[in-house]
């Protein structure tokens, strides 16, 4: 799983892998790594993250986790990182897919109270809060109103399946994951109007012993927003993936986009967890302002 979600990948350093052992034996590790550039094309080493610190079970030892959080800071600061954060947040957020978080990388999660508590002693400061929602797909009605009755009529509904990625590091991202893209098409301009990508979350979902999808993109034309295009074009993709067998479908957002939010609720997704991101800039004071993380959706 190692191997799928993190070493295979093509920007992997082994630089960034820490690990911590005693008389040859693995007590612990933490990764560190980067985001891309703003066109995508390549590593940006001025923001880096700790994706991941994990311990193995009975080494709980505060000095043992703060020594390997200060190695990843250490390692992202000697590489050009002038802001730090800890956990994975897109764009920081290429690693663990599958193995961490569900729909994307939500930030450090509410449980993980190992690197929560790391985070607060090392000078970090809470700088987003991530919603994480589900929806029960059995119990998933899709709202009928005259809006989305009239786009039945006005759009094309079109799927395509493990799409091309748009540049190298969407490759990075979502390259080796199942994915789905759903689109609205105006029939006539034939103009793409709404976009929704999901993917198979594996193999968190096999863990769960339930089939789960996660919806990890969500846009529409700003000319055709507030027009139920996001409610039609979700309703009609969780339709479809309830027939595959889908039973749950998860997504996140960024507890500051209301309009999100009350989308999703509307629809019938309710919270279930929470995660955190951590920041503070490569000198440990904490005035750097946040960068375009978001929760994609």
């Amino acid at each position: 799983m190692l191997e799928f979600a993190v070493f295979s990948k093509a920007h992997f350093d082994r630089n960034g892998l820490i690990v911590a052992t005693l008389d040859g034996k693995l007590l612990g590790f933490v990764h560190a790594g980067f985001g891309p550039n703003e066109t995508g094309t390549a590593i940006d080493k001025s923001m880096g993250t700790t994706h991941l610190l994990m311990l193995r079970a009975g080494y709980d030892d505060e000095a043992l986790v703060d020594a390997l959080l200060g190695a990843s800071e250490e390692y992202l600061r000697s590489s050009g990182a002038t802001v730090i954060y800890a956990g994975g947040i897109k764009p920081l957020n290429s690693f663990y897919l599958g193995l961490y978080g569900g729909s994307e990388i939500p930030g450090v999660l509410q449980s993980n109270q190992l690197l929560r508590s790391a985070c607060l002693r090392r000078g970090y400061v809470q700088s987003a809060q991530v919603a994480i929602l589900q929806s029960d797909l059995v119990r998933f009605h899709p709202p009928v109103t005259r809006k989305v009755r009239q786009l039945s009529r006005m759009t094309r509904f079109e799927e395509t399946v493990d799409p091309i990625s748009s540049n190298w590091w969407e490759a990075c991202v979502w390259g080796s994951q199942q994915r789905d893209r759903f689109r609205l098409i105006d029939k006539t301009s034939d103009r793409v109007i709404a976009t929704a990508s999901f993917w198979d979350v594996q193999p968190l979902s096999a863990c769960w012993g339930i089939c789960t999808a996660g919806l990890f993109e969500l846009e529409v034309d700003p000319e055709w927003r507030r027009q139920g295009c996001a409610t039609f074009l979700v309703s009609e993709a969780i339709r479809l993936l309830r027939r595959r067998g889908v039973s749950t479908v998860e997504v996140q957002t960024m507890i500051t986009n209301e309009p999100a939010l009350e989308f999703y609720r509307s629809i019938g997704f309710v919270e279930v967890d929470h995660g955190h991101v951590f920041r503070k800039n490569s000198t440990g004071q904490n005035g750097a302002s946040l960068p375009a993380l978001t929760a994609a959706v």
